[in-house]
């Protein structure tokens, strides 16, 4: 699933970066590419794109249920389940250019790009993964301290980027059980309990 969301923003943008700057019907290459799987140890980024990287994953754990552990089935009837598992992803796209400034035009039209589609829902966006239902991107702002985290642990200078929050990935339980109903009450004697 994390795959597919990587690939569908990666598609997306790509098509927007070809409209807005050219090359749409040019066969030289993708606009924004994912990093080489193995150029990782150093890590490197293809000259003249935009590289998405995913840099982080978190648990969103703000929207959670008041009971996480049941889900009702369409019959009604309550399931026992592992509490669904909300991811935010941390991506980083990063322009490398020869041309400084076109970098930068780059970086601008994946803003201008993310900043007028904030939500992507299955309405608007069919072709969105399977098992997600809606992605919500919202633009980062780091601290000149954490950029430097980020760049220091990629072990790279720094090159024209920006770093978007990704919301909500969901996992959800795929094998529930069935909750057993009570149907007798119980009685628990709490006397000499101290």
């Amino acid at each position: 699933m994390i795959g597919g969301v990587l690939s569908f923003l990666r598609k997306r943008l790509d098509d927007y970066l070809r409209a807005e700057l050219g090359g749409g019907s040019e066969p030289v290459g993708d606009k924004v590419v994912f990093v080489e799987g193995d150029k990782m140890e150093p890590l490197t980024f293809q000259e003249g794109a935009v590289s998405e990287l995913l840099i982080n994953v978190e648990e969103e754990r703000v929207l959670r249920a008041a009971d996480p552990y049941l889900r009702v089935q369409e019959d009604g009837k309550p399931q026992r389940v592992q509490p669904d598992l909300r991811l935010v992803l941390y991506l980083l796209f990063v322009a490398k250019f020869k041309q400084y400034d076109q970098a930068w035009n780059h970086v601008g039209k994946v803003i201008e790009c993310l900043q007028s589609n904030r939500v992507f829902d299955r309405q608007a966006s069919p072709e969105l993964p399977a098992g997600v239902d809606k992605l919500t991107v919202e633009l980062v702002s780091q601290t000149f301290s954490e950029q430097s985290d980020v760049w220091s642990s990629l072990r790279l200078a720094y090159h024209p980027s920006v770093l978007y929050r990704v919301r909500l990935v969901l996992f959800r339980d795929v094998k529930p059980a069935a909750r057993a109903q009570v149907t007798k009450p119980v009685v628990i004697n709490l006397h000499g309990v101290s």
